[in-house]
């Protein structure tokens, strides 16, 4: 058996995605989906495990936060922030998260040899700056089963400027943003890369109260 689990695809289900869910027999969606159109197209290509991530608003307020169940033997447990999941995880084979758009992957060890993993599938959806486009695959088998990191390959990074000039830049994007100016009289404006101008916009509207240095976080710088 194979299973797909993605997260905060965010309104994006790129080809080499579908390409992926289309061997699979389960979809797993760790949340952020951000349009209807998307979770049914989900649905068209395998049964589908879905929560409701932070940006997931009006039109998903039917899907749970939490989902707690069994697949193919395995206890899963699944939401969008990891600071959501329950104190106790012994009870889970493994936990799935997403939200920082960040692949991990990580084994906790609990009395009596038991274990469980804790996997993140990163973001499949658009590319935030540097971070990579990442999802994940559980494949189950006769001997035991497994959790294989899946990345998709970008076409062209740009060069990587130095910190003081991006978080000068996040700084003008985010300020400029207060004024309620577009990104592309941003971009024009300051002789900005529009799609660097989107990203901070994007982050700062999606994330309240984000700090510069927070932007920069979620950027991998």
């Amino acid at each position: 058996m194979k299973i797909a689990i993605l997260s905060d695809t965010h309104n994006l289900l790129r080809p080499e995605i579908e390409a992926v869910l289309q061997s699979s027999d389960y979809i797993l969606h760790c949340g952020d989906i951000s349009r209807q159109v998307i979770l049914d197209r989900l649905e068209q290509i395998a049964p589908v495990k879905v929560v409701r991530g932070n940006n997931d608003k009006e039109w998903a307020e039917n899907l749970p936060e939490y989902l707690d169940f069994e697949l193919a033997g395995l206890r899963f447990y699944m939401t969008h922030k990891k600071k959501d999941l329950p104190e106790d995880l012994s009870p889970y084979d493994i936990v799935i998260v997403g939200h920082s758009h960040q692949y991990t992957n990580t084994w906790i060890d609990h009395p009596g040899g038991h274990r469980t993993l804790i996997v993140n599938p990163g973001s499949c959806g658009p590319r935030r700056f540097y971070q990579s486009i990442t999802m994940a695959v559980l494949t189950i088998d006769e001997d035991g089963w497994i959790v294989k990191r899946i990345e998709i390959p970008h076409q062209k990074t740009p060069p990587k400027p130095d910190d003081v000039d991006i978080r000068k830049a996040i700084e003008t994007v985010v300020r400029e943003t207060k004024r309620g100016r577009t990104v592309d009289a941003i971009a024009r404006k300051h002789k900005l890369d529009p799609s660097l101008v989107e990203q901070i916009v994007r982050l700062y509207v999606t994330h309240p109260g984000v700090t510069v240095d927070g932007i920069m976080t979620k950027m991998g710088l």
